[in-house]
Formats: structure tokens, sequence, C-alpha cells
């Protein structure tokens, strides 16, 4: 039985090395096949880094402001018996908005201009009487001071009636309606906002080291992320002449053209101010950058590194500068000329094979006016 049992045992031993064997070598003949196989190339489309000349700018985040802007408000109390503007309407400089009751007013308004004609006729009579010594300086001089008073009563009511019909004190845009009629106003309740839209200012702040390169007439574009892809073009109005000794920074103010009053106040917007002084870059498509936590990089077609089934790629880690457009500056790691993979860079790797197609490579532009389709 002893005998049988280590007969089978060694069976089972020389059966489990004979498998080990076979599956030995055919892991070997797959690994020297894989060590002779070529990965087949990967299309890709490239671009040349190119030197250009870019205008400098500074960028700074801005505020809108409108140039006038106001919450039109009651003078006097009183009762609001017309509303004469819809809201949201635009207005020119003395539309009427609202007139408030001025019936009392009104009615004093006659008996107020009447004795004004009674002390003109008074006045008139002294002055002759005066002449002829009839009358005393003393006497004169009280009438005359009744005629002024009567007067100054006239003209206390035509004001009182001219607060209590409220236009509108420059042309605008209104915002909501915020009376009623019948509405008993109070010194100071609010009407309807008003904003002037065209043009319009746009405040930011620049450090302090920039404040030599600084002057009233610099162009300067505005841009919002409410308007994808527009850019509005205008200039520095006002430079600050204090600089804030908290932040260090100077404030700055631009008039923009805004007549189609898409711009509004209370926005935030990217501001660049361009300066007179280019500079020289290397410009690249923005889509040709692998961005990584470790760094940025490109992938380099060098014709000097060929591979069976096509060129190579190298990565070549780069430090990146403005953007602008569809392109971004390399200041450093890149030279002039240089071919690079200009899409789909997230799949490739450092000597990849890939063979060049460039007839569907997209159009860099350095500005861009896509359109809606």
């Amino acid at each position: 039985m002893k005998k049988r049992i280590l007969i089978a045992v060694l069976g089972l031993v020389l059966v489990i090395a004979a498998l080990a064997a076979v599956k030995a070598m055919q892991i070997r003949a797959m690994i020297e096949q894989g060590k002779k196989a070529v990965l087949p190339p990967e299309t890709v489309s490239t671009a040349v880094a190119r030197a250009e000349s870019w205008e400098t700018s500074l960028s700074a985040v801005g505020s809108l402001t409108a140039v006038q802007g106001v919450t039109v408000a009651a003078e006097l109390p009183a009762k609001v018996v017309e509303i004469a503007f819809e809201p949201g309407a635009k207005v020119k400089r003395g539309d009427l908005l609202i007139r408030q009751d001025t019936s009392v007013e009104e009615a004093q308004l006659p008996g107020a201009e009447a004795q004004v004609t009674l002390t003109e006729s008074v006045l008139a009579r002294d002055v002759e009487m005066l002449k002829d010594k009839i009358i005393s300086q003393a006497e004169y001089d009280a009438a005359v001071a009744g005629h002024r008073q009567a007067m100054a009563q006239v003209e206390i009511l035509r004001a009182t009636i001219a607060k209590k019909t409220v236009h509108a004190p420059f042309g605008g845009r209104l915002g909501v309606r915020q009376v009623n009629l019948g509405q008993i106003l109070r010194e100071g309740d609010p009407i309807v906002t008003l904003q002037s839209l065209d043009p319009i200012y746009v405040n930011f702040t620049l450090p302090q080291q920039e404040l030599s390169r600084l002057r009233v007439g610099l162009p300067v574009r505005v841009a919002s992320d409410a308007f994808p892809g527009l850019a509005i073009d205008g200039r520095i109005t006002t430079v600050n002449p204090l600089v804030d000794a908290e932040t260090r920074n100077v404030q700055l103010q631009a008039t923009v053209a805004n007549p189609a009053e898409t711009l509004r106040p209370g926005m935030f917007v990217n501001t660049a101010v361009g300066l007179p002084v280019r500079r020289k870059v290397v410009a690249i498509p923005a889509t040709s950058v692998l961005y990584a936590p470790f760094g940025d990089s490109v992938f380099v077609v060098a014709d000097d590194n060929v591979v069976k089934g096509g060129k190579a790629l190298r990565q070549q880690f780069v430090r990146l500068g403005e953007r602008r457009g569809d392109f971004i500056a390399v200041t450093d790691g890149l030279k002039e000329g240089a071919t690079i993979v200009s899409t789909g860079v997230f799949k490739l790797r450092t000597g990849q094979p890939v063979a060049v197609d460039n007839k569907l490579a997209p159009e860099f532009r350095l500005a861009p006016n896509p359109t809606n389709e």
C-alpha cells in the first residue's frame, strides 16, 4: 500500500512539473513576442511653436458702476395721484415720473398771486406819495416788504407744486416701480431707480508697482462671463492720486461705451489694461498643454526621434505665461519652431509612435469669434 501511494505522489509531481514547464515556455514566448511587437502609431494633429509680439497688458477684476445712478425719492409728503412711467422704460431728462396731490397748493396759488397784484399797486401809489412827502419813508419801506413777502409766498407755492411733480433728473433706464397709485409718500420714500447705462464706468485696482506705467488714456478691454466671447473697449479716465495704505493698490476708473446696455452696474468684469510696450513670446495652442499637479508639459514631435511605425513623442515640461484667445505663451522650456501635438495630448505618452495628419486640425486664433449654431 505504501509503495502504491509513493508511486501516485511521484506521478502527480511529474505531471505538475510538466505543466509548469509548459506554462513557463508559453510565458517566455509571450514576453519575447511583446518585446518585438510595435504599437500602431497614434494619429495626431500638430502645430508649430511660433514667436509673436504681444502687447503687454495688466489684468484685474473690476466692478461696473453707472456714470449717473440714483434712486428717485419723494421730497415732500403727499399722496400719489398719477404714475407716468413704465418700469424698465428708457426716459429722457425732464420726463414726468409721478405726480403727487397738489390740490391745496393750487387752491392757494390764485389768492397769493392776487395778493402780489394788490401789493404791487399799493407800492406804485406809495412811490408817488413818497415823492410828494405824503407818507413817511417807514410807510414806504413797509409797502416794499409787503410786496416782497407776497411774491415769496407765490414762489413757495410754485416750488411746492414743482417738488410734488417728480421728473427724471437725467436720461437713463428705469428700474422696478416702488410706489402705487394712492400711496401716501413720506419724505425720502423711494419711487424708482434710474441708471444711465451708456457709457458706463469700470472701477478696478492694480498694485502700486504698476503706477509708473499707468496714465489716463490707456486702452482697456472689458469681458464678462455673463456674455462669453464679448469684449468691449474703453479707456482709463481716472487714476486715483491716493494709494490704499492697507492693500498698497491704486484705484483706477475706465469709461466704456455701452450702447447695447449689455453691461449693468454691479456686475464684475475681467479688465485688461493695454500698455504701449510689446513683448516677444513663444505662442502655442492652449489645447496642446497637458496640465498636471507636478508640472505642465507638451509633447514634441522631433525629426530625430524616429521609431518603427512613425515618429516618436518626447514629453517636454514647460512654464506657461499669459493666455490670449486660443493661444498661451511659453516662458521657459520650449523654443521657437518646435513641432508639438496640438490636440488629444491626454492620451499620449513618451516614446509613443505617431502619425501626423493635419487635415482636420482646428484653426487657432488670437481673437476667436465662435458662432452659436
